[in-house]
């Protein structure tokens, strides 16, 4: 199968707090980087705070055939540090924080280099043990201005890393346990944190292929699977299947826990290196950032100017895209179809009343124990699904129903304001209004004191 699907997920894992909004060197949050997946020298000292050497993954597979294989992608990001230098009078060079080459600013920072090790398929025999190396280097890139002369240079260097991985499998009942360690065996002490990570795997993850395999789900694993999945341990790898739907012959070993068959929204213009904010939010706050906090992240990191540019390009219809969109989860799909239909709003936009006509939420009516409850309707409330503590407070207390709402997802829900609130004209003004379930309210009948008092004020 393609890896294209796959990849776009472990390059959101690869990159998942690479640099994070604002995207800016001086920004306090950007001094700490690195978060997910890092695999520290094994001689690092306490004072350099570095992470562990090591992760490994347990998965389970089912071979099909006596030649089952297995091919391990191991990805990660390897630290190269980006030093600004000025020239000096006599030649010499000296590093500095910054230096401005016509108006442009360009930053001494850390910036990551993508690295993949792909091993041979190998058989679901026995282990194996492999060693490889990842070339350091050093490459200079002069700083020319308009009139030709050079004011300085940027040096970027990067420390040879040493990798091992081992794979070792055991029959399991009728399944296959197959475990794939990783760790990092740099021969160098770090005695200082930025000495650690420089000499760090970054982001590490693995993508694991099955040839005459099938991977076998440890989230929900079929019945006959369920006590060898629950023998697989997982260390600072979680393994998930990985691909199109319904596919078992990926998985993808990351270090934050996904779901199997994860996606990147098809909505999502780009990457924004926090795959857990909502892309039209951060888009916003980018389109907020004043021409001189853009001007520095650009400066940054070549990624954040990507991102910057990519924000400040957005049309209207791109903006509108990262709304998403209004899918029928029940709706059947038929084959071929890549998906449910969005509903048809009539070109209204999808938060506007307009675009559902059919659904008027101020006359809509559910019945409950056989009263029709509307707008208007007096309620006691009296909440038990999952109630949190605000709910329970509520018990008891009579409400004036402001609308009946459905959802999406075929669910009834009634809105309502407390009589005895005093501010219940502003809530219901403003619409800040208390939800509850139809079996979380009791109808009150016409004829109670607490109709005619609602009625006499």
């Amino acid at each position: 199968m393609s890896l294209d699907q796959v990849r776009a997920v472990a390059d959101a894992v690869l990159y998942e707090g690479y640099l994070l909004y604002p995207y800016r060197a001086s920004s306090h949050k950007n001094r700490s980087r690195w978060q997910f997946g890092v695999l520290g020298p094994p001689r690092a000292s306490a004072a350099s705070f570095g992470e562990e050497p090591d992760m490994e993954t347990q998965c389970l597979l089912a071979p099909r055939a006596p030649g089952a294989a297995v091919t391990v992608r191991l990805r990660f990001l390897q630290l190269q540090v980006r030093e600004v230098q000025r020239r000096e009078e006599d030649g010499s060079h000296t590093p500095v924080p910054s230096l401005d080459v016509d108006g442009v600013r360009e930053l001494s920072w850390d910036e990551a280099v993508e690295r993949e090790i792909t091993l041979p398929a190998t058989g679901l025999g026995g282990p194996t043990d492999t060693l490889r190396q990842v070339a350091g280097g050093e490459e200079t890139e002069p700083l020319t201005d308009a009139r030709g002369s050079v004011p300085g240079r940027i040096v970027r260097r990067r420390l040879p890393l040493t990798v091992r991985i081992r794979t070792h499998t055991v029959a399991d009942g009728g399944h296959l346990r197959l475990s794939v360690s990783v760790r990092n065996e740099h021969p160098d002490p770090a005695d200082d944190k930025n000495a650690a990570i420089r000499a760090s795997l970054i982001g590490a993850h693995l993508i694991l292929e099955a040839r005459d395999a099938t991977f076998v789900s440890l989230l929900e694993p079929p019945a006959e699977a369920a006590e060898a999945a629950g023998r697989c341990h997982q260390r600072r790898c979680w393994p998930v299947l990985a691909g199109a739907k319904g596919s078992t012959d990926t998985v993808l070993g990351a270090p934050i826990i996904l779901y199997d068959h994860p996606e990147v929204a098809e909505q999502s213009a780009g990457a924004l290196f926090d795959s857990t904010e909502i892309d039209e939010i951060l888009t916003l706050r980018v389109m907020t950032m004043t021409e001189k906090e853009k001007a520095e992240a650009r400066a940054t990191d070549p990624r954040a100017r990507e991102i910057i540019d990519r924000c400040d390009g957005m049309s209207p219809a791109d903006m509108q895209r990262l709304h998403g969109l209004m899918r029928d989860p029940h709706a059947e799909r038929t084959a071929g179809e890549a998906g449910a239909a969005a509903f048809d709003t009539a070109g209204a936009p999808w938060w506007d009343p307009a675009s559902d006509a059919d659904v008027p939420p101020g006359s809509d009516t559910v019945v409950i124990g056989g009263v029709g409850v509307t707008k208007g309707s007096l309620v006691t409330l009296r909440p038990s699904r999952r109630a949190d503590a605000q709910d329970l407070f509520f018990a008891g207390q009579v409400a004036r129903v402001t609308a009946v709402l459905s959802d999406v997802d075929g669910g009834t829900h009634v809105a309502v304001v407390l009589v005895d609130d005093p501010a219940a004209d502003m809530h219901d003004w403003y619409g800040r209004y208390l939800y509850f379930a139809p079996d979380e309210v009791e109808p009150l009948p016409a004829t109670s004191p607490e109709h005619r008092e609602e009625s006499r004020s």
